[in-house]
């Protein structure tokens, strides 16, 4: 490797996680068709390690039509079947149907706000936070309370917080690794 220092969650013999590690992660990415993609993908990691959905994000990105949300909403049962047979990704039924049924939802808050980035400014303000060693927040609270509201599942704080910090919103690198930044919430 390159002998910089990384978080200690990150997998240094896993290429895929270096590499999101290091260019992805953390890093403001507020694209709606990001937004959504990994939307989808933190949910499926409920229970699991981000690592496994990293693995499997090629795909997943096969198997929900290159994350195209007008396309995933109209995944049907028969949908959902292939699905559960595809070895490529976490073949869940209950993380399927929620992927199928927060797309809708996903939509219906890009169609009120505008964009679902426009959305999650409401409760982010534009503003980035830098925090180190925690799983939830006041902000994933209220985001994911207002998901749930709106019928979102698998969007619980803690899966929300994973996706604040996979969108930028929440900067999490500790202070031992070399993209550590020293910054106030103020």
């Amino acid at each position: 490797m390159d002998g910089k220092r990384r978080c200690a969650f990150c997998n240094m013999k896993n290429p895929l996680y270096v590499e999101y590690h290091d260019r992805e992660w953390c890093v403001p990415n507020f694209d709606d068709g990001y937004l959504y993609e990994m939307l989808i993908l933190e949910s499926f990691q409920a229970g699991l390690s981000w690592e496994c959905v990293l693995n499997k994000r090629a795909s997943f990105k096969e198997a929900f039509e290159g994350f195209d949300p007008l396309r995933v909403k109209d995944f049907d049962c028969e949908r959902i079947d292939r699905l559960m047979s595809n070895k490529g990704i976490i073949r869940n039924r209950r993380k399927i149907a929620a992927a199928i049924k927060n797309t809708k939802v996903f939509l219906k808050i890009a169609e009120e706000f505008g964009s679902f980035y426009n959305y999650l400014l409401g409760f982010t303000e534009g503003r980035t936070f830098y925090e180190v060693g925690k799983t939830k927040s006041e902000l994933s609270d209220a985001l994911s309370g207002d998901l749930e509201s709106r019928g979102m599942t698998f969007v619980g704080s803690v899966i929300i917080y994973s996706y604040l910090q996979a969108i930028g919103v929440i900067y999490s690198h500790e202070r031992e690794c070399f993209l550590f930044k020293e910054k106030s919430n103020k």
